[in-house]
């Protein structure tokens, strides 16, 4: 089951789970009415306003939080491309005949670290592709350091080719960490416990009708599925229906540079 249908299999769990709550706290409402013909229990506002407070505080930090992580993950693909890019201009500053064999290096980690996110489905060739990344970073820091030891080579002009390498590797450990960055599973768990607490007593009040209120329950059970949802798209933006792959096109534009 691919990651979308996991998902949807989630929040139809919980959109359910949602409705037997409402179900289960209307009816503790209609035994209430029939032990106490003169209406529900009084001075439960303060209890109903507690849980729907803190439950619209789970959910405004949750999505914030997913749309914040989102735009970050975004924004560190240009600052890896930036740094690449970087690294690659500043190789002229080497001895020449070190350079199309750095060149070539370059070229060969460019294609792996575009492959690492190009199908994180896979996990296989997703470690695959991120262990050449590692190996030819140790293969490109060594070769350049060694030719920036060459007596020809002026000391500035060295430094400036190192610390963009240095710059150049940290990006990818800076990306890689982002991608594992996600709330604890009891900030879901938060939520869930207190979508069924609302929705019990979202039911318990409306047991004063005669009827069932299916409009009134399905739009919130509705609506608090669909942020988890979309909170859950957010959080994995290379799995779900919200992606940031378009953002890829910036390394893939700096790769067919690379001539």
């Amino acid at each position: 089951m691919d990651f979308t249908n996991s998902v949807l299999l989630l929040v139809s769990v919980l959109f359910l789970g949602m409705l037997l709550s409402a179900e289960v706290g209307r009816r503790i409402g209609m035994v209430a009415l029939r032990r106490n013909p003169d209406g529900l229990a009084k001075g439960v506002g303060a209890v109903e306003g507690a849980v729907y407070g803190l439950l619209g505080l789970i959910i405004a930090f949750s999505f914030s939080g997913a749309m914040s992580r989102f735009e970050h993950r975004r924004h560190l693909l240009t600052e890896e491309a930036n740094a690449i890019g970087t690294a690659w201009l500043r190789i002229d500053l080497i001895p020449g005949d070190v350079q199309p064999g750095m060149r070539d290096l370059f070229r060969r980690y460019l294609d792996a670290r575009i492959e690492t996110y190009r199908n994180v489905e896979d996990v296989v060739a997703t470690h695959a592709a991120m262990d050449r990344s590692v190996e030819l970073q140790g293969e490109i820091w060594t070769r350049a350091l060694t030719a920036c030891n060459r007596p020809e080579v002026a000391k500035h002009a060295g430094m400036l080719v190192l610390n963009s390498l240095n710059t150049m590797f940290d990006i990818m450990t800076t990306r890689t960490t982002a991608t594992r960055d996600h709330p604890p599973l009891v900030v879901f768990l938060l939520f869930s416990v207190l979508s069924f607490a609302g929705s019990m007593l979202a039911g318990y009040n409306m047991s004063v009708n005669t009827t069932r209120q299916w409009f009134h329950t399905l739009a919130y059970t509705a609506i608090l599925s669909m942020t988890v949802f979309v909170t859950l798209d957010l959080e994995f933006p290379r799995r779900g229906v919200v992606r940031v792959d378009k953002a890829d096109k910036v390394l893939v534009d700096l790769r067919q540079s690379m001539k």
